[in-house]
């Protein structure tokens, strides 16, 4: 892998795990910085978010998490955007319900002005093995 590659794989590492904790502590502002203004989120039942909408499901106390994170984690880079899948855990609370505990996600991050932000993200249940 050569330096830039490298740089770039870590650079989005880095944003996806700064991410991933603004997620778990609810941090609107950290989240607001990191999402790109036309952001879209696909829930694992197939509802899409905007920017706003995904910031304000942390509003009321609506949202907690106990537990986030992304494992597994596979970066595809290129030039100014990259790709990125891994195994979303998870644990709290929605709306009085618990959340179930993940699934594999894919996040888009683009990098329109010289910094790493995310413009999608998609989480899809992992179901069982086939019969």
């Amino acid at each position: 892998m050569n330096q830039t590659l490298e740089r770039t794989t870590h650079d989005v590492e880095e944003v996806v795990e700064k991410w991933s904790i603004a997620e778990l502590r609810g941090d609107v502002r950290t989240l607001g910085e990191l999402l790109i203004d036309d952001f879209v989120g696909i829930g694992p039942l197939g509802f899409m978010l905007n920017k706003q909408q995904w910031l304000g499901r942390y509003s009321g106390g609506d949202l907690r998490y106990d537990t986030f994170a992304l494992e597994e984690m596979t970066v595809r880079a290129f030039d100014d955007a990259a790709i990125v899948t891994g195994r979303q855990e998870q644990a709290g609370m929605a709306r009085g319900h618990a959340i179930p505990g993940g699934g594999r996600a894919t996040l888009v991050l683009v990098r329109p002005n010289g910094r790493w932000q995310l413009a999608n993200w998609q989480l899809s249940p992992i179901a069982g093995k086939p019969s």
